[in-house]
């Protein structure tokens, strides 16, 4: 047994990420087809003490012959009574020959740089080119990767944060004061999702936030949150005034209430769903058409992501292993 396994910590991922280059790390992966990936393992668990379902994801991805990995993930929703994070989990990276593991690393920082990556890959074939403001929902652990992923593809000089506590929207505004662009706490959401050019929601919410009265032409909506089948962040009308795009066919369509819900009711067909991430890397179908178009991207994440991020991450360890973080 190998004792000597590299173990890469939060602290390490979040000093040593780069939106620019991780997005572009994605973007490669989801150019290729080498890289398989099998439907994630999704199991929803009782968890009586907090009288709401916890939930298990497995997603493994295969690099055959090279690499690969699984994600073991935990959701508890309640965690923020306990100041813990909702998500929790562990990657275990390995040699796709051989079959060693090659390190484990943190999944909490791991998940969050390549969903806000993701997000960003979206948006820089989904949103206007000029996207100078930023409406985040959401005040986890997500926003400030979010905040930071879409401003590295767009020229964002203004953010505006939103969450159920405006105490933690300031307090994300806080954090954030060094930064090149303005950010913004406010208290209602609309008194800016009319106004902004890009719309991200990241949040635990049951019932939707986004309303399509309130959408503009030319916006960009990224919806990242609702990770179950009957949850949701955007309402029909969002849905019925937007193209709508997921990051892949295989898990949007199957798992998140926000394409699902309308897909049963007829408000959405596949057909009419305009493309996902691997056909908009390979150039296969195109994103944004014009400038008055309304965009609508679905994330549910997908173990391509984790498996490329764990390798650039990897990567950057190995090339760090002499630094102090």
């Amino acid at each position: 047994m190998n004792t000597n396994v590299p173990y890469i910590t939060d602290d390490f991922i979040e000093n040593y990420c780069h939106f620019n280059d991780l997005v572009e790390a994605l973007k490669d992966g989801f150019s290729t087809s080498a890289i398989e990936v099998p439907m994630r393992h999704h199991h929803d668990f009782q968890n009586p003490d907090e009288d709401k379902d916890s939930t298990l994801l497995l997603m493994p991805a295969f690099n055959p012959g090279k690499e690969l990995g699984v994600k073991i993930v935990t959701v508890s929703p309640n965690n923020g009574k306990y100041n813990l994070p909702a998500i929790q989990g562990m990657y275990l990276y390995l040699d796709a020959h051989k079959g060693y593991i090659k390190a484990i690393l943190d999944a909490k920082s791991l998940t969050a740089k390549r969903t806000a990556a993701a997000s960003a890959l979206a948006s820089s074939y989904l949103s206007r080119k000029d996207s100078s403001s930023l409406l985040i929902l959401g005040t986890g652990a997500l926003s400030i990767n979010l905040i930071k992923a879409h401003c590295s593809v767009r020229p964002i000089t203004t953010v505006y944060v939103w969450g159920r506590s405006f105490e933690k929207a300031q307090r994300i505004c806080d954090a954030l004061k060094a930064e090149s662009f303005t950010c913004i706490a406010i208290e209602k959401i609309e008194d800016k999702i009319a106004e902004v050019d890009i719309i991200c929601a990241a949040t635990l919410s049951t019932t939707p936030l986004v309303f399509g009265e309130f959408l503009k032409k030319g916006q960009h909506v990224d919806l990242v949150g609702a990770y179950k089948k009957d949850t949701r962040e955007a309402d029909d009308q969002a849905i019925i005034k937007s193209s709508v795009f997921v990051d892949t066919y295989q898990g949007g369509l199957k798992e998140s209430g926000d394409i699902l819900i309308p897909l049963t009711s007829g408000i959405l067909s596949k057909e009419t769903i305009k493309a996902d991430l691997f056909e908009l890397c390979s150039t296969t179908k195109s994103g944004r058409t014009s400038d008055s178009e309304i965009t609508l991207f679905k994330s549910v994440g997908h173990a391509l992501e984790d498996l490329v991020a764990a390798s650039y991450f990897y990567k950057l360890f190995q090339n760090k292993k002499g630094d102090t973080f």
